[in-house]
């Protein structure tokens, strides 16, 4: 289960703080901790029905029901706000039955969101039927009507499994998560000041620069030299140029500024990478990579604010014309070469802090290498991170005054995979405990991060796991 490794944190805290010994009979009980999963929520008017999770340090040894208090600051229940099961004078009973590990209830937004008006609610467990239940951890829930940053939370990103099919952008302050799946573009053009096309990093695709100024003049054996080494992984540090820069840096994509002088303007031969992969790997292994896609040539012009991309199979010398315009908003506007158009991705520039992927990345001295369970920052939103070692001031205590912008990097890596080992012949993958993450995100709030899982129950790869919460 996605929250498993929530439960387990509780369950522990329950075994160090809770547990108590019966010298005569050598027996153990523990006492049976109920929570909220998250300690704050964001709400939006994009979405106006919301489930509210409960967790459990244990099944439930028997049916049972939770009182909650529900307080709310300039905020009308049945007006602004309801809930299922409905709240009578103040308090909600949310039922489970035995052998339950989590309980929930709806929380429904009947008002629209407006700017300037602060309404809230806090929602407190206050009783639970079985006997000797401690409430630990998020005992209080808080929830936004209005735009505040998010307290924190424990968040399991939907990737997919060993095939790791999905990348996933996620706004830390709302809790907001967006799911597409890796393959659904292919060129993403930049919606900024300069005229930038980028690679998609995630299914290994890579570009050559050509010769030629004319799409139709290009063949396979006028660049049959070129070819071969446009690809990802063959461990030669040249084959770095046909890449992305994998910090993210615009100046350095693997081809050059579109110039408004259209002449100027070269063909490339693009490796469209593979497909997402689809076979069953041995578990904690990863299978990203399926059926390749193939090559074939391209070329962007521009036409005042707008791009021009030109593309045919390479021994073509007829080609599709598309005009590509900029997303006002956005960082990029991302086409997809199967549905011959422009395709939605990632959320509004400053509506994302990181993003979970496979990822195209540098090994030094041996070139580019896809790397998996990788974890990207906005850097074209300039959000920022650094690592914090353990060893230097521990996850609990680390607050404002720990912070150190010197240390922040305007680099998409700056996570990127320092958070977990990757394993190898005979080593299972695991997480780095020793470690958290400070980030800084679009809105300039201060995070602490730190990872919970990299594999699942069963050890099945992406299935990473992370809290986080605001530094104050």
């Amino acid at each position: 289960m996605k929250n498993y490794f929530n439960y387990l944190c509780i369950f522990l805290l329950v075994l160090s703080l809770n547990s108590c010994t019966d010298d005569d009979s050598q027996t153990t009980t523990t006492n049976f901790v109920v929570a909220f999963e998250q300690p704050s929520i964001q709400l939006s008017n994009e979405t106006n029905s919301n489930t509210i999770d409960l967790v459990f340090s244990e099944p439930a040894p028997q049916e049972g029901m939770i009182t909650i208090q529900t307080e709310s600051s300039n905020a009308t229940y049945n007006q602004d706000f309801a809930t299922i099961p409905e709240a009578v004078n103040g308090n909600l009973e949310i039922s489970f039955e035995a052998g339950d590990e989590a309980a929930s209830f709806q929380l429904e937004q009947l008002s629209e969101i407006i700017e300037g008006e602060e309404k809230s609610i806090t929602f407190s467990i206050t009783a639970v039927s079985i006997p000797e239940t401690v409430f630990s951890g998020n005992t209080n829930l808080v929830v936004n009507l209005f735009e505040s940053a998010a307290l924190g939370g424990n968040l399991a990103p939907e990737v997919g499994g060993p095939n790791q099919p999905n990348q996933v952008y996620i706004d830390l302050s709302s809790q907001q998560e967006t799911v597409i799946q890796r393959d659904a573009w292919d060129l993403a053009f930049y919606s900024g000041n300069t005229n930038r096309v980028v690679l998609n990093y995630s299914t290994q695709m890579a570009v050559g620069k050509t010769d030629f100024y004319n799409i139709s003049e290009v063949n396979e054996s006028n660049v049959a030299q070129l070819i071969p080494q446009i690809s990802i992984g063959n461990f030669n540090p040249a084959n770095m140029e046909y890449i992305d820069h994998p910090s993210g840096d615009l100046g350095q994509t693997a081809m050059d500024v579109v110039s408004e002088n259209n002449e100027e303007n070269p063909v490339y031969i693009l490796n469209l990478g593979n497909e997402v992969g689809n076979s069953t790997p041995q578990l904690g292994s990863v299978d990203v990579d399926g059926e390749a896609k193939g090559l074939i040539k391209i070329r962007v012009l521009q036409n005042n604010e707008a791009y021009i991309l030109q593309y045919a199979d390479v021994n073509e010398t007829d080609y599709t014309e598309i005009e590509i315009n900029k997303s006002q908003g956005f960082n990029y506007t991302f086409f997809n070469f199967e549905q011959a158009s422009t395709v939605i991705i990632e959320p509004e520039k400053n509506k994302w802090d990181i993003n979970f992927t496979v990822f195209t990345n540098e090994i030094m001295g041996a070139g580019s290498y896809m790397f998996t369970d990788f974890v990207l920052t906005n850097r074209q939103a300039e959000v920022m991170a650094y690592q914090v070692l353990t060893s230097e001031v521990n996850y609990e205590e680390f607050n404002l005054t720990n912070i150190d912008e010197s240390n922040f990097e305007l680099d998409q890596r700056s996570i990127g995979s320092n958070w977990r080992q990757g394993g190898g012949p005979g080593q299972a993958p695991s997480l780095r405990e020793d470690r958290f993450f400070i980030i800084k995100d679009t809105d300039g709030n201060y995070y602490k991060l730190r990872f919970t899982a990299l594999v699942s129950e069963i050890g099945e790869r992406g299935n990473p796991a992370f809290e986080y919460s605001l530094v104050e």
